[in-house]
């Protein structure tokens, strides 16, 4: 569902297609709920080998992101830093997973491309990114660890699944009609360079 408190529209899991019909590519989100991490080795898993995600992720949240967890007592952990990494490495299996598994909301860093938009277009998802810089930040959204799965993939890949409480802000990079942030601004901002550097080269000649 969506909600707005103190100037924020934040989701909260589970989430519906429907709750993402309003927001567009720029808008500023949190989320609240259920968030796995969730990288490459598992995306590989899920893919490649068609191994179930042992948490369910359907109507929820993935972060691409390897935290620093610290133990506590009776199989507990503690969120220490959490920063995103780079969303660009999921692509190649982004319209599998998303398929496979029915999540919602991507978390990362940096813009993806045509298989995620795809994804987000006919299943109904969208993707997000975090500033970076933030990893502690973040971190201190993380309300609790409720499981961690896939273990023997060392503490930056193991599934991390989280209860956060507005987890953010959140920029939404691609949305559920499959528009691109990243690649609009791209085309925009190289028509802005290329002008501005012919005005340049007009008045300093031996640029050329």
């Amino acid at each position: 569902m969506v909600k707005y408190e103190n100037g924020k529209k934040i989701l909260v899991t589970p989430i519906s297609a429907e709750d993402l019909a309003d927001i567009k590519i720029g808008d500023i989100i949190y989320l609240s709920g259920s968030l796995t991490t969730c990288r490459d080795v598992a995306h590989r898993r899920v893919v490649e080998e068609g191994r179930e995600i042992p948490v369910d992720v359907r109507n929820n949240a993935i972060l691409h992101a390897g935290p620093i967890i610290r133990p506590l007592e009776n199989d507990k952990f503690e969120m220490v830093s959490v920063g995103p990494t780079t969303s660009m490495r999921m692509e190649k299996f982004e319209y599998e997973f998303v398929k496979t598994t029915g999540v919602r909301v991507i978390v990362g860093k940096g813009g993806m491309k045509e298989q995620t938009a795809a994804a987000c277009k006919e299943f109904g998802c969208i993707h997000v990114v975090i500033p970076a810089g933030n990893a502690v930040v973040a971190a201190v959204a993380v309300e609790e660890i409720e499981r961690a799965e896939w273990r023997d993939l060392g503490m930056p890949e193991t599934l991390w699944n989280c209860r956060v409480k507005e987890f953010g802000p959140l920029i939404v990079s691609i949305d559920a009609q499959g528009r691109n942030y990243f690649e609009e601004k791209k085309v925009e901002y190289n028509k802005r360079k290329d002008e501005e550097i012919e005005k340049i080269c007009k008045e300093v000649k031996f640029i050329k």
